[in-house]
Parts: structure tokens; C-alpha cells; sequence
């Protein structure tokens, strides 16, 4: 697996992936809005501590803060957009080598039946 790439002036280039966003997300959407990727999408923290995505019936009054949920983050790039923009540097990124081996133990795991 390639770990770096060469950019169009020579210098090397490793995509950092994201991973997770942690509970110091304030909601803004700065990531969300420069993400060309879908990787993520605002939703919701309810009193009880419940998360909630968009549209999931949750009255405005039951939501207690917005904060952003990944999706899909087998669609990053490591473009690291999201991450200059993001105002708290809330979200852990992962190198491709770390990615492979995360995914690695996930199927392991789930081969055997084991919640990871």
C-alpha cells in the first residue's frame, strides 16, 4: 500500500484520513460546508445524551447542542480540509497505514462475531 504520494512539485505528500470528531464540536458546519465528500453531517446531542442525525423526529427543545457526526469516512480523501478550518481541532485524522490496520482488526473482529 502506498503510504505517500509526490505532489506536482516534487514534495511528499501523506493524506491524513478522518476519523473521529470528539464531544469539544461546537456544530459550526466549517468542516461540513468545505468537505466535497459527504463525509460527515450535522446532528444532534438530546438532554438524555442521546446523539441524533437530521431529521430523526427530535423537537428542537429535546436537542441540548449541535455537533457534527461521521458518516461515511471511507469517502475522506485526507484532502485535511476539514481540519484548517475546523475552530476547536476536535477530529482525529489517520495515515493510511493506521487506516489499513484499523479496517484489518474491524473485519477480524467482526469475523468473529466480537463488537470492536
Amino acid at each position: 500500500m502506498v503510504d505517500s504520494f509526490v505532489s506536482r512539485d516534487g514534495s511528499s505528500w501523506l493524506p491524513e484520513y478522518l476519523s473521529t470528531i470528539d464531544a469539544s464540536c461546537i456544530g459550526c458546519g466549517r468542516c461540513f460546508k468545505v468537505c466535497s465528500r459527504d463525509v460527515m453531517h450535522l446532528g444532534g446531542i438530546k438532554v438524555s445524551g442521546e446523539i441524533i442525525g437530521a431529521g430523526d423526529g427530535a423537537d428542537d427543545d429535546e436537542i441540548d447542542r449541535m455537533l457534527m457526526i461521521v458518516d461515511h469516512p471511507g469517502r475522506c480523501i485526507g484532502c485535511g480540509a476539514c481540519a484548517r478550518v475546523c475552530p476547536k481541532n476536535c477530529q482525529t485524522h489517520i495515515s493510511s497505514s493506521e487506516r489499513s490496520r484499523k479496517h484489518l482488526f474491524n473485519d477480524w473482529f467482526m469475523f468473529l462475531g466480537v463488537r470492536s
